[in-house]
């Protein structure tokens, strides 16, 4: 079988929705850090009953593309966005460490009992 998954910028909740058959899935949240273009992305969730699919991983690297090629500036600080971006080279994406977030990032358990979906969290779609 088949799944249809879907990543699309949803700017009025400043995050990027992944779907699954028209189902919302998951999501990695972000905000204007105030410049122009430079995005902060703070926390990253599946739904549960997504879990296991590398849906997580999915939904970042769609993410971390359509920043690049939009020109924007991410800033990582939710722990997945942090491993992901630093074991994946997204081509003409700029990243901005701020002090601290690599090695907090680094510490942070992102990994759950399913692989490939690190960043469940309490879901709250």
């Amino acid at each position: 079988m088949t799944n249809d998954i879907d990543v699309t910028r949803n700017d009025g909740k400043s995050r990027y929705d992944i779907t699954v058959d028209g189902v919302l899935a998951g999501f990695t949240e972000f905000f204007h850090d105030g410049g122009p273009g430079r995005l902060i992305f703070p926390h990253t969730e599946i739904d549960p009953a997504f879990g296991g699919r590398g849906l997580g991983t999915t939904l970042v690297a769609r993410a971390m593309a359509d920043v690049a090629e939009r020109g924007e500036i991410v800033i990582p600080v939710c722990p997945f966005v942090v491993k992901y971006l630093k074991e994946h080279d997204v081509p003409g994406l700029t990243v901005e460490w701020r002090p601290g977030d690599r090695e907090v990032g680094e510490a942070a358990p992102t990994d759950e009992p399913t692989p490939g979906d690190e960043g469940v969290g309490n879901w709250r779609g």
